[in-house]
């Protein structure tokens, strides 16, 4: 199994540590690549409308700032780098320490900046959107998408995908369709559904949290995902077909 999670708007940066080495992350596929988005990145990062191009408002200037300098920004694990309410449900921190093997194991975070990165791996805080559009680049989903398929296919073959991406990260890799299901969140009171952003996100991370925490062997097909996340929730599985993938609908009560 194999969940695959955005990243956080906000990062918490490290307090101390080495600056991150592109040539031991995860993925090594995807260095070329990871250098040149990060150079465009402080070069766009220290122009005077940075701002403005990064979607971001002034009180995040000191954000934007350390992307001018991130190759000598201390690094760290990316579970105490991307922090927020997904990352605060999924709770890394209060694992034992296998549920951490088994979390840095299987839990690969889609980037705008980095790709993709496994939850181990040391990186610096960095503000980018993989909504954003660099100069040179172009829109940052477009250009990562066929590197992405090219670096996690093979590193995924077999599993089963447990898709808790937000739709701007989902478009910058799909998944086999046969093998991945995409998590939605929804209240419901009378009957009528509501799709929710802030509970979709807590129940994202509560939902990655479970499947790590919970005794019993990883789900491995669609269905015996659905029979796990009902041991907490309601849920519904719609199955998927050759050209799209399953779909797992949780149900909160509103």
């Amino acid at each position: 199994m194999l969940i695959l999670l955005p990243p956080s708007e906000g990062k918490t940066p490290a307090d101390a540590g080495e600056p991150v080495d592109l040539g031991q992350l995860h993925f090594p596929e995807l260095t070329e690549a990871r250098q040149e988005v990060a150079e465009a990145l402080a070069t766009m990062s220290a122009r005077d409308d940075a701002l403005a191009r990064l979607g971001v408002g002034a009180s995040l200037a000191r954000d934007v700032l350390r992307n001018t300098r991130l190759g000598a920004e201390p690094a760290a694990p990316a579970h105490s780098i991307y922090t927020g309410v997904l990352y605060d449900a999924l709770g890394y921190h209060t694992m034992t320490a296998t549920q951490k093997r088994k979390a840095d194991a299987g839990v690969v975070v889609v980037s705008g900046l980095w790709g993709a990165v496994a939850f181990a791996d040391r990186i610096p805080a960095y503000r980018l959107s993989m909504s954003v559009g660099m100069p040179g680049l172009g829109k940052l989903a477009s250009y990562w998408k066929p590197k992405l398929g090219a670096a996690l296919e093979g590193h995924a073959a077999g599993q089963l995908l447990v898709d808790c991406r937000s739709s701007t990260y989902a478009a910058a890799w799909t998944p086999p369709p046969e093998r991945t299901v995409a998590v939605n969140v929804f209240t419901e009171r009378d009957g009528t559904r509501k799709v929710v952003s802030h509970f979709a996100k807590h129940t994202r991370g509560e939902l990655a949290r479970h499947l790590l925490t919970r005794r019993g062997k990883a789900p491995e097909t669609p269905a015996q995902l659905a029979k796990a996340a009902g041991e907490r929730w309601a849920v519904e599985l719609v199955p998927g077909t050759p050209r799209r993938h399953h779909t797992l609908n949780i149900i909160l009560a509103d």
